[in-house]
């Protein structure tokens, strides 16, 4: 594995920083404040081909590599979280399983215009009742003739309020539990579809999370990925790819807050001089600055063995599992360093602070992590 950027990675990088610089970043407090969803920058993401990174140019996508993903999603993170985890589902969790999955097809009409930013995506698995235990989920597809017949619901949807198109997961026969877990690309239109209210929480208030439900919800047969009973297995991926993605936007929140302590330590006077020249926080930011490089190189580990086209679980579980406690451990620390003005809304480390909590429960909690980590230890691999 590379671990230097190639010249290529390196001209992603800085073009995306100018990006987050220049349209995010402006906006990243009021958002967060109003949780106001950014569908204009996730279209003006889209023309810069951060919609679709790894997609090949043929089906949309900027035709990059799954570290150059990496790059993209930890330089959006770093100025906003929420718009960090928009670019990230649509790409790892909407994008990726069609790229994979899908025909020729599917891959013209439906991944064409999500990789290309022109439509939204997300993914819609988890439910009340199933949410680590994806297995249990009730939400039904009935077969009629050329269509499927949808009814059920999902929660905690990112991009939903928003989204074009459902990746929607539902079971064709409850008693095949996870056999009978089946994939459909559902239009937002559709009839019988529609939204919750837009839920607020603690942080990536501008996510656009939401309910989604579905009574008698017809979805055309040929908008059904893969086989019937692939749905597990489809999801069981995706996700695998969504933790890489979590990893690096956990990576982009470490860093910012890094960056604002190292900016706030220098200016801010105590007992007559600059705080940074005190051994405590030097030691805060030698501890932070350390742990966000290790995290980093997690992520990307995992991205290039997702990249080598091999089972790459275990990779991904370590990257998202580190990264996500690692932001908690830095963004904390950051806070401390600006102490009480940390605190309040006047500074950006305290929505970093509440990002950053979300990356150790969403795309599975860091307990699942574990188990995954290790299930392949315990077997060998």
């Amino acid at each position: 594995m590379q671990i230097e950027l190639s010249e290529e990675q390196q001209l992603l990088r800085d073009t995306v920083r100018r990006f987050a610089a220049e349209v995010v970043a402006p906006r990243a407090r009021e958002i967060d404040a109003s949780g106001e969803f950014p569908l204009d920058f996730f279209h003006r993401a889209g023309e810069l081909g951060l919609a679709g990174v790894y997609v090949p140019e043929e089906y949309g996508g900027a035709g990059m590599d799954e570290v150059a993903y990496c790059v993209a999603i930890e330089e959006i993170s770093r100025v906003c979280a929420s718009s960090g985890v928009i670019l990230s589902v649509n790409n790892s969790l909407v994008c990726d399983p069609l790229l994979a999955y899908g025909n020729e097809e599917q891959k013209r009409e439906l991944l064409a215009p999500l990789a290309s930013g022109r439509k939204l995506g997300c993914f819609a698995l988890t439910e009340a009742e199933a949410g680590s235990d994806a297995a249990a989920l009730r939400t039904r597809a009935r077969r009629d003739g050329d269509r499927y017949i949808l009814d059920g619901g999902k929660v905690f949807i990112t991009n939903g309020t928003h989204a074009d198109l459902a990746l929607v997961f539902a079971t064709v026969d409850p008693e095949r539990k996870h056999r009978g877990i089946t994939a459909f690309v559902v239009p937002t239109d559709a009839p019988g579809f529609s939204r919750g209210h837009h839920e607020y929480k603690l942080g990536v208030q501008a996510s656009g999370t939401t309910q989604l439900f579905f009574e008698g919800t017809p979805v055309p047969a040929a908008w059904r990925l893969g086989e019937e009973g692939d749905g597990f297995k489809i999801a069981m991926a995706a996700l695998d790819g969504g933790r890489v993605g979590i990893a690096a936007q956990a990576v982009g929140i470490a860093q910012g807050a890094l960056e604002a302590a190292l900016a706030y330590a220098k200016e801010r006077h105590q007992f007559g001089r600059p705080i940074s020249e005190f051994q405590a926080i030097q030691f805060y930011l030698a501890d932070m600055a350390m742990e966000i490089d290790a995290a980093r190189l997690l992520a990307f580990k995992a991205a290039w063995a997702k990249s080598q086209r091999k089972r790459y679980s275990l990779e991904a579980a370590q990257a998202k599992l580190f990264a996500s406690e690692m932001a908690q451990r830095v963004t904390n620390k950051a806070l401390q360093i600006h102490g009480g003005y940390g605190y309040t809304r006047d500074y950006a480390v305290e929505r970093f602070f509440r990002d950053a909590r979300i990356t150790e429960i969403y795309e599975g909690t860091s307990e699942i992590q574990k188990l995954v980590i290790s299930d392949w230890i315990l077997r060998g691999a």
